[in-house]
């Protein structure tokens, strides 16, 4: 069993973890996500505005 669990995440848990990972970092550049990453970034100065 444990040459098993050891083969399959050499292998097959590699290329699913790559996946995961390419697809978190590519998230943020989707089409939709752009109005979502301006109101992040301009999350931070909301009380500037207010003279704080």
């Amino acid at each position: 069993m444990y040459e098993f669990l050891r083969e399959f995440s050499v292998s097959y848990g590699l290329v699913a973890m790559m996946i995961v990972f390419v697809a978190l970092c590519l998230w943020p550049f989707r089409p939709g996500a752009q109005k979502h990453n301006h109101q992040a970034a301009q999350s931070i100065f909301e009380d500037e505005a207010h003279g704080e």
